[in-house]
């Protein structure tokens, strides 16, 4: 690993306030606030839930409440999505390390970010945009997820991006640059199967080809979730990766040829808009947990694929 720790700090941070629960081989959803009495009410649901860094980045309050209700019974999963990796300059120390310090309170299972970048100078933009696939900029986002790391100290996942533009200047495929990352830095995976079928559709390539060449040995979590479909000036079909409905049965599908090809790797359904009541989206992740048992009990544990 290309990251390092202080001993002393990390012994310190490491004296358990929650239980160590593991969520291999299970599927887990979005955490939303308006869902905790329903999920309390389940008793001790199966899987595990993921969270928005940003919206835990206060000191005290409602949130940490619900979110301390869930950890005690379930694993957590802690998704930033405002470290803007790919961004032109330097990491917000600030940002840094409030992360770090939800990181340490909380002990998720997993920790992720995004492929993208949100931050320009004082500018901050509500999305993730997307990066040209340079030496430069491999450089700079390889540096970045160092520095994340080192903060942490421990490895991160790097979530593949949907994008809506490609850039000319972009000397490598996505894969190959996701690829060199995690072998660089160290760091691990996560795979979107929702992001790769919009992205495959809005830029005319094979969702499949995509995934064949994806380092599924390096995935350590997997999204699914909803998009919607428009329409492009030129009247093309446009997908936007919209998380506001159920996972698409074309998104299924490619879900399915993962699973058979790497074995069981936790899973999340994310929903963030027009969010259902909890029995729908506990369903959609009954879907893909039923999914990860059929291939534990046919291939038993996953195969480390190239």
């Amino acid at each position: 690993m290309n990251y390092k720790t202080d001993t002393a700090a990390t012994s310190a941070a490491n004296v358990l306030r929650f239980p160590a629960l593991s969520l291999a081989g299970q599927a887990g959803t979005s955490f939303k606030h308006e869902h905790l009495a329903a999920i309390l009410a389940d008793g001790k649901p199966r899987g595990f839930f993921e969270v928005h860094a940003e919206n835990y980045m206060g000191d005290g309050g409602h949130p940490h409440r619900a979110l301390e209700a869930i950890r005690r019974d379930n694993p957590v999963s802690l998704h930033g999505v405002c470290m803007s990796i790919g961004g032109p300059q330097s990491l917000d120390r600030a940002h840094l390390a409030r992360f770090k310090r939800l990181v340490d309170r909380y002990e998720p299972a997993l920790v992720s970010e995004h492929l993208a970048w949100s931050t320009h100078e004082t500018t901050f933009f509500n999305d993730l945009l997307p990066l040209p696939y340079t030496q430069a900029t491999l450089d700079r986002v390889c540096d970045h997820i160092e520095q994340v790391q080192e903060a942490i100290g421990r490895p991160m996942l790097l979530e593949n991006p949907s994008t809506y533009v490609t850039f000319l200047e972009s000397t490598m495929s996505e894969t190959d640059f996701i690829r060199t990352i995690a072998r660089r830095t160290g760091c691990g995976l996560l795979l979107d199967v929702n992001n790769v079928f919009v992205s495959a559709t809005n830029h005319g390539y094979a969702a499949l080809d995509y995934l064949a060449d994806f380092p599924l040995a390096s995935v350590g979590e997997i999204h699914l979730a909803g998009h919607a479909e428009q329409s492009d000036d030129e009247g093309d079909l446009l997908l936007i990766d919209s998380h506001d409905g159920p996972v698409a049965d074309a998104v299924w599908k490619l879900y399915e040829i993962v699973i058979a090809r790497s074995g069981p790797i936790p899973t999340l359904i994310e929903w963030d808009s027009n969010i259902p009541d909890w029995p729908v989206l506990k369903a959609e992740a009954a879907a893909a947990q039923s999914i990860l048992d059929q291939r534990a009990i046919n291939g038993g544990e996953r195969r480390d694929v190239a």
